[in-house]
This record gives structure tokens, sequence and C-alpha cells, in this order.
């Protein structure tokens, strides 16, 4: 694309829901130890979170060096998307919607939860809707708004049957194998 010099903003308010004690864990083994829907209530309820990491556990964010400057108050052991969203959110306002309200365009790269956060609130949707929304994996999502930041369109790029395919994927993550 030939586009090297394009400013790229790298945050960690953008990353994925932090699973806690499941981070990293293969979804299917997950199910086949604990049950399918015991996951499902992890991975889908809105503001239910999965156990949380030890805090002397590898794993945890504030033992990590990529976050040595941020407040390690900041930094979750486990996250529900209820949490996720109080993360992404003022994210959004503060920075992401005053670079749009400057005329720039802006390229949102991010993870599955936290794009649902984003959905949730571009959206309105309730806590219920959002536990239905799959986002397939690596189909490039736009919204369209008006001057005062009111959502007027939304779809994906691509071809259609895949998008159903890669959101059926997302929907079947986490079933016992």
């Amino acid at each position: 694309m030939d586009r090297a010099w394009l400013p790229v903003v790298k945050n960690w308010k953008l990353n994925e829901r932090h699973y806690g004690a499941l981070q990293g864990l293969n979804k299917a083994e997950t199910a086949e130890k604990y049950g399918e829907e015991q996951v499902k209530i992890w991975r889908r309820s809105f503001d239910v979170r999965p156990p949380a990491l030890e805090p002397d556990d590898p794993r945890n964010p504030q033992l990590q060096e990529q976050y040595r400057n941020v407040e390690k108050s900041e930094l979750p052991l486990a996250e529900s998307l209820k949490d996720t969203i109080a993360r992404v959110i003022p994210y959004y306002e503060n920075v992401i919607k005053k670079d749009m309200l400057e005329g720039k365009r802006v390229l949102l790269v991010a993870h599955g939860n936290s794009i649902r956060a984003l959905v949730k609130y571009f959206e309105n949707l309730s806590e219920d809707e959002i536990m239905g929304v799959n986002i397939p994996t690596g189909i490039p999502l736009v919204y369209e708004f008006d001057d005062d930041f009111n959502m007027t369109d939304h779809y994906y790029l691509g071809d259609q049957s895949i998008i159903e395919t890669r959101m059926k994927k997302v929907a079947e993550q986490g079933k016992a194998k």
C-alpha cells in the first residue's frame, strides 16, 4: 500500500478483553475441562468475569514490560464485556472521536471484544442484544456517522458468504471438540 508514513497509534485500551486465568488457553480444551455452558457464560455474559489471574501469574499485565508506563491499578486480572466497554469507550470519546472531529480519517484495528464494545456503543444495543453479536475475524467493519456523530450506516467489506461463515466460526468458539 506504500503508506508507511501514516501515523500508527497503539494503545492498550483497545486490547482484547482480558480472560483472566483462561488467558491464552485453547477454547475447545477449556470447554472440555469446564463445560461448554460455563465457558459460554464466561465468554458471552455481559458482566460475568472469568476467574482472575493470581497476582504472581506471569500472564498478569502488571508484570509485563510492555505495560511499564501504565498505572498498575488500571491493568485488569480478568474482565467482563462490561469492564471492556468501560475501558474502550472513554478512549474512543477522548482520542479517536477527537481525531475524527479534526477531519482525520481513522482506521481502527482492534480485537473482537473491544470491537463489540464499540458496536454496542455506536448502535445503542442492550446488554442482551450485544451478547448475540459475532464479529467475524479479519473482516473490515465500516461505520459512517453524520456531523453530530449519529451512526448513519454500517457494513462489512467483503463477500457476504465469507462474512457469514466467519461469524458462524466465532459463534462456535468455546465449544468442546
